[in-house]
Formats: structure tokens, C-alpha cells, sequence
């Protein structure tokens, strides 16, 4: 095969890049076109150019209060998810390998059950009578129920249990890389496990913690079944509010610019965010 050294596995993957490429490309078009037509209650769909759908989302509080939302509860899901996944991650490394695989197993087991499923566990656990206020209230911490079905908090609950696991996977990727002498040398020069970890381990794999949270972050922003079991009617986010204006309203071409604006937001963040990556690895690497 002709071309530079190092080239082929390229060529090799252009089949399968271009393929994925159309599919991507293809119904973000479509959803790109149809966001700038008109609606009409009697005739449906008019093919007609306009931004009236942008300037109707952008100008309207209502939707501003649930792209805040909805951008207020990536945040929070993402922080907690990597608070949570990086020191997990740094002690399932430090097991034993056959008790590393069975703690492994467990740690990517919600991404092997549904989401509906694994959402509906969540409303009965997340309920007033649910397994979490009865254990509460048996152990004298609550006089009364706490709210947790059809707020914020649990629909950032329930999402910090199934994103967890992509941070994981990230910052292990990112401990392999780690040379393990160097944490010997400080344990060994009188650092705690607390200064080696916070002092060498954990500027190592930071790259890894922000690409797991770049990942937790537009699952968190983009999901709806989580949201919408949860959440329930009242508190909606932006993918719910989709959903509602395609199969609500039947007003698609609005439907439309919101999934338009949710993604350009989305991809801005993450940009910002992988540049901060970007960053981040350049100045460990040098």
C-alpha cells in the first residue's frame, strides 16, 4: 500500500470512518433543515426557511429555565461521578487480580441492565416509602420522608450510578501509564497513601479524570429515560423537552432547534473541555 509509513491502519479504517460519518451526518442535516421550517397546527410542516424556531427558544424563560436545568444537572452529575470514580478506580488497581475482576464486574454491572430497568429500580428505592427514607427513618435520622422521586437530586442519583463506570475506565487507562517507582520512592521517603495520591498519583491521571468527565458530561446532558422516570412530567431537561414537542405538540421543526441548540452546546463545552485535556496531558507529558 502506497502512501507514508504508519499509514495503512488508516486506510484500513476509512470504510468504517466514512460509514459512521454518514450515519452521523445524515440525521444531523435532516434535524439541521427541518429546525429552520415552519409549523403550521392545520397543514403540518411548512418547508419554509426561517429562524423563528431559534429566535422562539432563545427569546422564551421557559426554556431557559430547563437548558439551565438540564446544564446545572450535568454539572453536578459529572463532579459527583469523578469525586467518585477516580479513588475507585486508583483501589481496584491496587487488588488483588482475582479480587480486582469480581470488584471490576460490579462496578460495570449497570451498564449491562436497561436503562429502563435500571430506572425503575431507582423510583422504588428513590420513593417515600422506598428502601432508602425506611432505612433512614429506622435508623432515626429523618422524622419524615425525604423528597428524592421527581427532584433534581434523584435524577442526579440515579445518573451517578450508571456514569460512574466511564470514569473508571478512564482513569485506569490513565494508571497504567503511571510508573509505580515513583510512589514507591515517596512511601519509602515517609509519605502517607494520602500524599502519594494526591501529590504524584493523582497529577498523572488527571488527563484520564477529565476525558471520563468529558464523556459523563454529554450522557448526562443528553439523557431522557433517566430524566424522565425520575424527573417525572414537571421537572423537565432538554431532552424531554424534545420529546414533548415531537410527540407532544407534533411541532417538530421547534423540536428540531432545540435538539439543534442542545448539541451546538454540548459540543462547545466539550471542545473548551478537551482543550483543557489537551492541556493538561501536554504539561504531564512534558
Amino acid at each position: 500500500m502506497t502512501g507514508r509509513p504508519g499509514s495503512a491502519p488508516l486506510w484500513l479504517s476509512l470504510p468504517a470512518l466514512a460509514l459512521y460519518g454518514l450515519l452521523l451526518a445524515v440525521p444531523l442535516t435532516m434535524t439541521l433543515v427541518l429546525s429552520v421550517n415552519l409549523y403550521d397546527q392545520t397543514k403540518g410542516v411548512l418547508p419554509a426557511v426561517s429562524a423563528a424556531n431559534y429566535t422562539s427558544v432563545l427569546g422564551d424563560p421557559y426554556f431557559h429555565r430547563i437548558f439551565l436545568r438540564t446544564l446545572r444537572i450535568s454539572l453536578i452529575t459529572t463532579i459527583v461521578a469523578a469525586l467518585i470514580g477516580t479513588p475507585e478506580a486508583w483501589i481496584l488497581s491496587r487488588l488483588q487480580p482475582r479480587w480486582r475482576g469480581l470488584c471490576l464486574l460490579a462496578v460495570l454491572g449497570p451498564l449491562l441492565i436497561s436503562v429502563v430497568v435500571r430506572t425503575l429500580g431507582w423510583t422504588i428505592l428513590l420513593g417515600r416509602t422506598g428502601l432508602i427514607n425506611q432505612a433512614l427513618g429506622n435508623l432515626g435520622l429523618i422524622d419524615r420522608p425525604v423528597e428524592l422521586l421527581f427532584t433534581e437530586t434523584g435524577i442526579v442519583i440515579a445518573l451517578v450510578h450508571v456514569l460512574v463506570p466511564f470514569v473508571v475506565i478512564a482513569v485506569w487507562t490513565a494508571l497504567q501509564q503511571v510508573d509505580p517507582a515513583g510512589e514507591r520512592a515517596a512511601l519509602s521517603l515517609g509519605a502517607s497513601e494520602r500524599t502519594v495520591f494526591f501529590r504524584i498519583v493523582l497529577p498523572q491521571i488527571m488527563p484520564g479524570v477529565l476525558s471520563g468527565s468529558v464523556i459523563v458530561f454529554s450522557l448526562a446532558a443528553s439523557a431522557f429515560a433517566t430524566p424522565a422516570l425520575i424527573g417525572g412530567r414537571r421537572l423537565k431537561v432538554v431532552a424531554t423537552a424534545i420529546y414533548d414537542e415531537f410527540l407532544g405538540t407534533l411541532d417538530w421543526p421547534l423540536g428540531a432547534a432545540i435538539a439543534v441548540l442542545l448539541v451546538v452546546s454540548v459540543v462547545a463545552i466539550v471542545l473548551l473541555w478537551n482543550r483543557l485535556v489537551e492541556r493538561r496531558t501536554a504539561a504531564v507529558l512534558g
